[in-house]
């Protein structure tokens, strides 16, 4: 993580006074001392607007000084929920495949899978991008309550059209969790607590934790066993189990929504020139903390010395939304050779990975009971039990994941490639299994390096962005991990699922992933984002 503390925007508060024409000694004074660092941005200065950026650094500068306190660490609490649905209700469809498909009996079992994974790629578009023009509390709010109402509503499903359908819907929901958190998060979070990003991996394999917990007693003896005929009677656990999904989502939800009162972002507020409503959310941030803010309207004011306003109406939000999709902010990642073959290899990264995660971990337990089967030792029971040990070494996976990054020449980039690299390795493995146990064997260590990859790759993937066009970026990685997911059930669908075509295609991509990984330009390691 940054060694130095900074703003999010690169530069310090004298360089900001220099180019919007203060010099006032007393705000000067209250200053933090920050090296400037204007130099080492990868994108040449002027791409946003003189005075947005002006009081975006003054706003930066602000929180900064505020530093992390009570209203950050409750925020992270809660941000870690949606962290945590965004991998609990793909586990989730994992764990019903099996039953609903001996239920439902449908022609193309993955179909169930595609739902899903089109629903989080319209929640991911909308959510993200939507909450630019509405703001951040709002979609902060509804996604977790989205997911849980159609979670609910979806174990009630009298065919496999209708889970199909719900499926969708509450992805649509979990699709808006990362790009809305991790906006929020971000823009209340002083720079010296960044890696915060990373550990909030941890929720994420938690969740897979407690996902397979709850399912190994209820789907592990209500569910139709391998090769019986399958009625609603006998297979009543994926029911109760969505149920008690849906419940803990119906939780999170109100616990954020009542118990929590999340304040919209300060520069939302000042992009939309509410800069007096951006001043009360830092002064209130400042409060909750037990701390005094010297934040006023005059620092913003001081920001526009010529006396221009920026258009701040919903015409001009609309309108800035159509010049981000006018491919200016695209075209910024772009500015350079160096920085175009940086943007191009990570989307290219989380586009094999989100191809080969999905490919594979929906049929984890597939493979688990088919397999089992063939050991002599294939009951439901024991195919969810070892979901659940599976499960387990996540945990530490992530918190490992978080301490190889501060590892001197290593840093992300080693970290992220040989975890990844191990991911393809072990699934390669798997395919060796004699016995059951060693089958699960493997599969332990598969996800043990994943959830290493995944928390370095949380981490590392906004720091090589600029502030400016870091929700671009953040948009176009994550557009391109939801359609290769997309991709995944259609390949599923026309793949021999009784052979290890799957496991042997998503080892593949791991691997391919990995040794991109080395190509990346940057290394972010001790170095502070912009």
């Amino acid at each position: 993580m940054a060694k130095d503390t900074v703003l999010e925007s690169g530069t310090n508060p004298a360089t900001v006074a220099k180019e919007t024409g203060r010099s006032d000694s007393k705000d000067n004074a209250r200053s933090i001392s920050i090296p400037d660092i204007d130099g080492v941005a990868p994108i040449p200065k002027g791409t946003l607007d003189p005075v947005y950026e002006a009081k975006a650094k003054v706003l930066n500068n602000a929180i900064q000084e505020i530093g992390m306190g009570w209203y950050q660490w409750q925020l992270f609490i809660v941000v870690g929920f949606g962290w945590a649905n965004d991998n609990l209700w793909p586990i989730v469809t994992s764990l019903i495949f099996t039953p609903i498909a001996n239920e439902f009996r449908p022609s193309r079992p993955p179909l169930l899978s595609l739902s899903q994974n089109i629903g989080l790629l319209a929640g991911a578009m909308f959510w993200g991008f939507g909450c630019d023009i509405f703001g951040r509390r709002i979609g902060f709010n509804l996604t977790l309550g989205v997911t849980a109402i159609f979670g609910l509503i979806a174990a009630g499903s009298p065919n496999f059209a209708a889970i199909g359908t719900f499926a969708a819907l509450w992805s649509f929901g979990v699709g808006g969790n990362l790009p809305v958190d991790s906006a929020v998060f971000l823009e209340f979070l002083p720079g010296s607590h960044q890696y915060l990003l990373t550990i909030l991996s941890v929720d994420w394999a938690l969740a897979q934790l407690v996902a397979t917990l709850v399912a190994w007693p209820i789907l592990g003896n209500l569910t139709c066993q391998q090769e019986e005929v399958c009625t609603k009677s006998k297979n009543m656990g994926w029911r109760y189990f969505v149920i008690a999904m849906g419940g803990i989502s119906l939780v999170e939800f109100i616990i954020r929504f009542v118990f929590f009162t999340v304040y919209e972002s300060p520069k939302f507020l000042m992009g939309k020139g509410r800069d007096e409503e951006a001043v009360r959310i830092v002064h209130e941030v400042a409060r909750r903390n037990g701390k005094a803010s010297n934040l006023s309207i005059e620092d913003l004011q001081a920001c526009d010395p010529e006396g221009r306003h920026v258009q701040t109406d919903a015409s001009a939000a609309i309108k800035r939304k159509l010049e981000k999709l006018s491919l200016k902010h695209v075209k910024a990642l772009f500015a350079t050779r160096k920085l175009a073959f940086s943007t191009s290899m990570i989307m290219a990264i989380w586009g094999l990975i989100g191809l080969a995660f999905p490919l594979y971990n929906a049929f984890i337990p597939y493979i688990l009971a088919t397999r089992g089967a063939k050991f002599g030792d294939g009951s439901t029971y024991l195919t969810y039990r070892n979901s659940l040990i599976i499960a387990t070494l996540g945990v530490p996976g992530a918190l490992l994941g978080g301490a190889l990054v501060e590892i001197p020449r290593f840093g992300r980039k080693g970290a992220l490639s040989i975890s990844t690299v191990l991911t393809g390795v072990f699934l390669y493995a798997s395919t060796t299994a004699k016995t059951s146990n060693a089958l699960l064997g493997w599969q332990c260590a598969y996800n043990f390096s994943s959830n290493i990859m995944y928390a370095v790759l949380y981490g590392y993937t906004p720091e090589i962005f600029p502030t400016k066009d870091r929700g671009t970026g953040n948009a176009l990685t994550a557009t391109t991990n939801r359609i290769f997911g997309i991709m995944a059930p259609i390949i599923a669908m026309f793949a021999d699922l009784n052979t290890s075509a799957p496991v042997y295609t998503s080892g593949a991509l791991f691997l391919f992933a990995g040794l991109l990984v080395v190509a990346l330009p940057f290394e972010s390691q001790g170095k502070a984002s912009l």
